[in-house]
């Protein structure tokens, strides 16, 4: 007999539940939204008024125990990712994690095989993943048009840096959180593992990972906090694993510091043997150059198309009904934290080399 409905849980009442995981479950008629947990009562009862009687819980265990789930969304702490997800895949549910998926990459790595074991799928939360632009980028290099890729720069530079600040009022006009703001969860690195790199270039890196297929090898890392307690100017250089011989590298710039309301940059661009492509995640377009001449463009997207931010749900909805595969596979999601734990561990040592052990 076919389900007719995901019956879904949500781990975690902050800003990201409140503004994408609820309201996207709340208008997909395949989802049914069972229960809501947190630790903190004061958040539970923020998400009663603003969606009505909800059913929710403050044990992960008594939700667990007590509901019969498809699935579970996980949008907690960053320092909590990979305990809450671990206990939902030994439940043999299938898990949305927020990204970074974990702070650590043995964490990640354990979480795959975990899911794997337990045949259930592991999806990470990368809306870029889920656009036309993205998916048509990875299809061009993934066919070969434009030949072997031997270079890959990004950038990504953000308003982001009042986060660090724990000042998420300054953003208020911007977001326009409909419930709650992220409060102080991003500037405490007991909380957060880190700024920069584990709130903004884990996406950049998910993207720039999903869409070449590369696998990072070794990296280097250089860091700078300014004056806030986590680090808001990274500049990361990658090797990948050699392809037929060669060893693509990359270059990845971001920083935090952008003024309130500038929409910033997210620029990936891959040069290849035969060309090179272009893709502004930013503006939705996609620009590729050949080296006989032959040029294409694609897009922009309209605004609403270029972040879809109920696309991660969507797709464990989907996952769950058999009408989808996963579109964001934990594998992506380990390498960026792979890539991103030894960034972390090279600015540490003042950009020594680091090297990555791999899935």
């Amino acid at each position: 007999m076919t389900k007719e409905k995901a019956r879904i849980g949500i781990v975690g009442a902050g800003w990201w539940s409140t503004t994408a995981h609820i309201p996207g479950l709340a208008r997909n008629r395949r989802a049914e939204l069972v229960a809501v947990c947190d630790t903190s009562q004061v958040a539970l009862n923020r998400v009663r008024r603003a969606f009505g009687e909800l059913k929710t819980y403050r044990s992960l265990s008594a939700m667990l125990e007590r509901e019969t789930l498809d699935g579970v969304i996980v949008a907690v702490t960053h320092r909590a990712h990979y305990e809450v997800a671990k206990t939902c895949i030994e439940r043999g549910l299938h898990v949305l994690l927020e990204k970074p998926m974990t702070l650590e990459a043995k964490h990640a790595r354990e979480l795959v095989e975990l899911a794997a074991a337990k045949n259930v799928e592991l999806i990470v939360g990368y809306p870029y993943h889920y656009t036309e632009m993205t998916l048509k980028a990875r299809e061009i290099l993934q066919s070969g048009l434009l030949g072997p890729i031997q270079f890959v720069s990004c950038l990504f530079a953000s308003m982001v840096i009042e986060f660090y600040r724990g000042n998420d009022r300054a953003y208020q006009e911007v977001f326009n959180y409909p419930v709650t703001g992220p409060g102080k969860s991003y500037s405490d690195p007991k909380v957060s593992g880190g700024g920069q790199g584990h709130l903004q270039v884990t996406h950049i890196a998910g993207s720039l990972l999903f869409i070449t297929g590369l696998e990072p090898e070794r990296v280097s890392c250089f860091m700078a906090n300014w004056d806030v307690p986590v680090d808001l100017v990274n500049t990361i250089n990658c090797k990948f694993k050699s392809n037929d011989g060669s060893a693509p590298l990359s270059v990845i710039g971001s920083t935090g510091n952008l003024g309130i309301g500038d929409a910033g940059q997210m620029d990936i661009r891959v040069y290849c043997e035969r060309g090179y492509l272009y893709l502004d995640q930013e503006t939705g377009t996609l620009t590729v150059h050949q080296h006989d001449g032959k040029n294409q463009v694609y897009g922009p997207l309209p605004g609403r198309k270029r972040y879809p931010m109920f696309a991660p749900g969507k797709n464990l909805v989907d996952v769950i009904l058999k009408r989808g595969k996963n579109g964001s596979p934990g594998i992506i999601g380990a390498r960026v934290v792979e890539l991103l734990d030894a960034a972390y561990r090279s600015a540490r040592a003042d950009g020594r080399v680091v090297a990555i052990d791999g899935l």
